[in-house]
């Protein structure tokens, strides 16, 4: 296979800040489960990525919402999901928590002077 590099896909980007970017967009795409609108071969996601946004065959401009999507969206937890929250009913539970709650409390210094004392020290 050919080598793609940066003089085939920079007039497509911006810069090549950006062109990483699409390109890890692509990646993570290709990683789960999209397929690819080049020839696979035994390059690595990587390579077919960079090949994609060179052959023109991918609409940069998608790409683009994609990355900026991906940071937007905050996962929100259902109630499926693994929480670190203890809820049982187990009463020793509860009072072991409390416990370990109240001594952290208990740790921390009251104020700013008992602070810097301790940090002095």
């Amino acid at each position: 296979m050919a080598r793609t590099t940066n003089s085939d896909t920079l007039p497509l980007v911006e810069s090549r800040y950006e062109l990483g970017m699409l390109a890890s967009q692509r990646v993570r795409d290709l990683n789960g489960g999209a397929e690819p609108v080049v020839e696979k071969g035994h390059d690595k996601p990587t390579v077919i990525a960079l090949r994609e946004i060179a052959s023109k065959k991918l609409d940069i401009n998608n790409l683009r919402h994609e990355f900026v999507q991906s940071y937007k969206e905050v996962p929100v937890l259902t109630e499926n999901d693994i929480s670190l929250e203890i809820k049982s009913e187990d009463p020793l539970l509860r009072e072991i928590d409390a416990e370990l709650e109240n001594s952290i409390v208990a740790e921390e210094p009251s104020s700013v002077e008992e602070a810097a004392e301790n940090a002095a020290e």
